[in-house]
């Protein structure tokens, strides 16, 4: 996956990747992630800054992240 990623953008940390590209770009790169990845495994976000940005963030794999909206039980 960080093979992919380095081939459109740049590490900002261990496994968070920023990159710049063009819709049909951004399509590309999500396949080859998606191929890259096993979802019973492994957990692939992707995050695209551009509003609306609720619609604009994808998981893929076993983790979900928090839904800090719905009532949180500690």
């Amino acid at each position: 996956v960080a093979k992919a990623c380095q081939n459109y953008g740049q590490r900002v940390q261990k496994s968070v990747f920023e990159c710049r590209v063009d819709v049909a770009t951004y399509e590309r790169l999500e396949e080859a992630l998606l191929n890259e990845i096993d979802e019973e495994e492994d957990n692939l976000r992707l995050y695209r800054l551009t509003e609306p940005l609720k619609k604009n963030i994808k998981e893929f794999g076993t983790f979900k992240a928090t839904d800090f909206e719905a009532p949180l039980v500690i």
